[in-house]
């Protein structure tokens, strides 16, 4: 049996963090699907075709699990049931993550009772790493190096015209 699990997020743009999160999540399972959230409430910086085609060039060379990047525009459990997923990976930075993310679980539980989530701890270096706050940072000019990956930090300082 091919246990399959799910990371889903609107990786906007995908960070170091992302990236631990699923460099630590294929050595879990035989297949990961990333699920890039359409999420149009967040107003993404990079669209949807952008941030599918960055997280598939960042995790080209993982090994470990098979890996596929997916848009979904569904319920969660809706969409792990489609890709066949029995497992949610979702990564804790803090504890205002932990509330938000039992929050979703108890939920998540309620409407599909065969689908656990598992949590991954954030790498210490990157727990306060946030999307939002390294898009921040560079639109204030300031150095993300340590945030994402060189190749995103140059599509992204790209977007913000800098």
């Amino acid at each position: 049996m091919i246990r399959t699990a799910l990371y889903p997020g609107t990786f906007d743009p995908v960070t170091n963090g992302h990236l631990d999160i699923i460099g630590r999540a294929v050595k879990l399972v035989d297949r990961l699907v990333i699920g890039v959230a359409i999420n149009t409430g967040k107003g993404p910086l990079f669209s949807l075709e952008e941030r599918v085609d960055i997280l598939r060039e960042q995790t080209a060379g993982l090994t470990g699990a098979e890996i596929v990047v997916k848009p979904f525009d569904t319920l969660l459990v809706h969409f792990a049931r489609e890709v066949g997923a029995s497992i949610i990976v979702r990564g804790l930075r803090a504890v205002a993550d932990f509330e938000y993310e039992f929050q979703m679980t108890a939920m998540n539980q309620q409407l599909d009772r065969n689908i656990e989530t598992v949590f991954l701890m954030a790498d210490p270096r990157h727990q306060a790493v946030a999307s939002r706050l390294v898009k921040e940072i560079a639109a204030l000019g300031g150095d993300i190096s340590a945030f994402v990956p060189p190749q995103v930090a140059v599509k992204l300082r790209a977007k913000m015209g800098a």
